[in-house]
């Protein structure tokens, strides 16, 4: 179930990319690629941020990005474009929060609400962390949150996540 909320309709749309296996910075920039050839234009980067792992903290660190993109897809064609690269660039999925070559959220898909057993949009950890948050607000620090009505910025000073968010 999809559900657009108010008149101004924001164009973008945003991804987190992460990684903590290999070479960091060559996996962000494989899935980049990717996206672009098979999702669309992207916009605009956040810088690369390096964060210790959340929520499973016993593994390597994690660099992390955001990206803005434009598409045709609809959010659940996207989620499977998106499942596709990770599989092709390696992700195994063996455990919650465990390491992984790739991983590729959506956050926000413009204004739009999605919750279906497989696509939570907009991302239900972004108020919880801040690795999402940093880079987040570096390209859209007033984008508003569509269920929580808070700018990603206000989002920010409200996370409790004390994790450190470094630009690498």
């Amino acid at each position: 179930m999809f559900l657009i909320l108010g008149i101004n309709m924001i164009d973008g749309i945003y991804l987190l990319l992460g990684t903590n296996l290999g070479d960091k910075k060559m996996q962000l920039s494989l899935a980049k690629t990717a996206i672009s050839e098979q999702i669309g234009e992207i916009r605009q980067e956040s810088s690369i941020y390096e964060t210790a792992a959340w929520g499973k903290t016993d593994q390597p660190s994690f660099l992390n990005q955001v990206v803005e993109i434009c598409s045709d897809l609809d959010p659940v064609k996207m989620l499977e474009v998106i499942n596709t690269i990770e599989q092709k660039m390696g992700r195994l999925r063996q455990e919650k929060w465990g390491e992984r070559l790739i991983d590729i959220d959506i956050l926000y898909y413009k204004n739009q609400i999605c919750n279906e057993p497989d696509l939570q949009i907009p991302h239900p950890g972004i108020p919880n962390r801040r690795f999402t948050l940093v880079p987040l607000v570096e390209l859209a620090p007033n984008f508003k949150h569509p269920v929580l009505n808070k700018t990603n910025t206000e989002l920010l000073h409200a996370c409790e996540d004390d994790l450190e968010v470094a630009v690498v």
